[in-house]
């Protein structure tokens, strides 16, 4: 990140959205500028009425916020009557006049509003933030689920995979964005500046994160990564504080033991995956000695299975025991590779959504651990326990294509001897 751009770039768009707020004298309300918005045709009084109505969203109460969606889901919704019309016509005559009519009355007035909003400096950031404030009122207002959709497909356009810039970030990095790695982190709190100093200062750890041009100062997604001589059972040994350090040349393996989407109002627009095969590709070509690249997983949904099986006659006696903090290390981790593999949701994906994700970008499950967490959080939602899952560059492919058209979950053989175990039948369904 270039020091020397980062702030001036912050307080120039602050400035210009303070300038906008003070010179805002227009007598109309929020919804008056919207539809003059929409009528607009110049570029300059377009952009002008943009900024506006984005600064008067900004200072607006959560029933205002919620007066201002309404509208935009009411009278911004497409007239279907007239849809209805048109496609009866384009279906007659076939004829390109037909078929644009059919397309721009399928596109609701509002997906043109926000497409005219997104003009200023800022605006897209702007525009990620009023999703969070709508997918927070979709829950007690789920009819405004329509507006999301508009939303949902102008974002995706809009973060399209082809504009994201992978960028490293070490110590050196601004303290603000250090500051949103701190606050974005969702899978292993970071304690303290010495807690993150620890996964970003020495020189066999990495972090990568995702930007985008429209918000080069805000983190998407980011993966925090270990290189290691060895596939770590742990986490607590990957974030100790007394361990020494690797020489990045003595790596054999890479593990993503982190990884936290940075943006609510993005939610639904998978950066994921892409995010770890790009950073393969980097590592290997800066480290080509590496030969595993491997994640140290949370398995988030383990003791909500395990309290379910509780009663189940095969091994309900050994899931209380778990759950109870009895069990062997080797009964939690039999049970651990047995949910993984066998636990569906009633849809027959698998229950773990951190395993969906995994196998759904070709990975595969290498192993499974106890007592590989001791967090309060990992207590919590796995009594410790964590999975490693390997992406083998030579079969993510064919594992993504099995996964997604057959269901199939590949493993290594030791997890699946170790899921049959003394277990005979599948466990039950649950839904997600």
């Amino acid at each position: 990140m270039q020091r020397n751009k980062f702030l001036p770039d912050i307080l120039t768009t602050l400035f210009d959205r303070r300038r906008s707020a003070r010179n805002d004298n227009d007598p109309r309300d929020i919804r008056q500028l919207c539809l003059a918005l929409l009528a607009e045709e110049g570029k300059v009084s377009g952009h002008k009425l943009a900024e506006i109505i984005l600064a008067r969203y900004r200072s607006l109460s959560d029933e205002n916020k919620l007066a201002f969606f309404q509208f935009m889901n009411d009278e911004l919704d497409i007239n279907a009557d007239q849809l209805v019309d048109l496609a009866k016509t384009y279906a007659e005559t076939r004829a390109t006049q037909d078929f644009e009519r059919v397309t721009q009355a399928a596109a609701a007035g509002r997906r043109t509003l926000l497409g005219r909003l997104n003009q200023p400096n800022g605006a897209t950031a702007d525009l990620v933030s009023m999703r969070v404030d709508l997918l927070r009122l979709m829950k007690s207002h789920p009819e405004l689920g329509r507006s999301d959709i508009d939303f949902s497909l102008l974002l995706r356009n809009w973060f399209n995979l082809g504009f994201l810039v992978l960028k490293q970030i070490d110590w050196m990095a601004p303290a603000s964005l250090l500051d949103k790695i701190v606050a974005y982190e969702a899978v292993h709190e970071i304690d303290d500046l010495d807690d993150l100093r620890r996964r970003l200062s020495p020189p066999d750890r990495r972090c990568f994160a995702f930007f985008h041009p429209a918000m080069p100062d805000e983190p998407l997604i980011f993966v925090e990564v270990a290189l290691s001589d060895h596939i770590p059972s742990s986490v607590d040994d990957v974030l100790s504080e007394g361990r020494e350090p690797l020489l990045p040349e003595q790596a054999t393996a890479a593990v993503f033991y982190s990884i936290s989407n940075c943006q609510q109002g993005l939610k639904g627009i998978s950066f994921g995956n892409l995010l770890i095969k790009q950073v393969v590709r980097q590592l290997s070509q800066e480290l080509p000695q590496l030969t595993h690249f491997v994640t140290l997983s949370p398995i988030p949904r383990l003791n909500t299975w395990l309290n379910s099986q509780r009663e189940d006659k095969l091994i309900g006696a050994k899931a209380a025991a778990v759950l109870d903090g009895n069990a062997t290390d080797t009964d939690v981790r039999a049970l651990a590779a047995h949910y993984l593999l066998d636990a569906k949701s009633s849809s027959g994906a698998p229950f773990d959504p951190v395993a969906r994700f995994h196998l759904g970008n070709g990975a595969e499950v290498y192993d499974v651990h106890a007592n590989a967490d001791s967090s309060t959080n990992g207590r919590n939602q796995s009594s410790g326990a964590m999975v490693n899952y390997l992406y083998d560059l030579k079969r993510v492919e064919r594992n993504h294509e099995e996964f997604a058209l057959e269901g199939k979950i590949v493993a290594t053989r030791a997890i699946k001897t170790l899921a049959k175990g003394p277990f005979k039948a599948k466990p039950q369904e649950l839904t997600t």
